[in-house]
């Protein structure tokens, strides 16, 4: 089998930030990097959980709501894949992370989508490792351009 793209990045020079993973047609997979690979640092379950109901909720109710394909973690546990619609231009899909990982970060109240009812596993949530992780992506993020979502050599 062909090796899938995701796996010819080198993970030892990954960095956290935001990056153009591919393009399918007119979608587009953004690879949000929030831990750096292989270093034993890694999104527990539970925040990595709280993360995708924050995330997804606020994505999906942006202006950008449809054109937001999917919002969900990575198995490693490093990050994030952002999928959007290519009429969205990079510098709305950098905002648009920017936007919700402040949402995040200030997050107070119930979780959304968290009750029994609601979600597979209701009790595994960490809302502030949610909001330790969100705080450090701002910072990781409040300076890139579309330019940097290249991934490194």
């Amino acid at each position: 089998m062909e090796k899938i793209a995701s796996f010819t990045i080198n993970h030892d020079t990954l960095q956290k930030g935001m990056y153009v993973s591919r393009i399918d047609g007119d979608v587009i997979t953004y690879d949000i990097r929030m831990k750096i690979p292989n270093k034993g640092d890694y999104l527990s379950t539970g925040g990595a959980h709280t993360i995708e109901h924050l995330f997804a909720t606020y994505a999906r109710n942006s202006y950008l709501t449809d054109r937001v394909i999917y919002v969900g973690p990575m198995g490693c546990r490093t990050g994030f894949y952002l999928l959007l619609r290519d009429s969205v231009s990079k510098e709305e899909a950098a905002d648009l992370v920017r936007d919700s990982m402040r949402f995040i970060a200030s997050f107070e109240g119930e979780i959304p989508g968290a009750k029994r009812r609601e979600c597979g596993n209701y009790l595994d949530h960490d809302l502030d490792e949610a909001k330790t992780v969100a705080l450090d992506m701002l910072e990781v993020l409040k300076d890139m351009g579309p330019e940097d979502m290249v991934y490194p050599d």
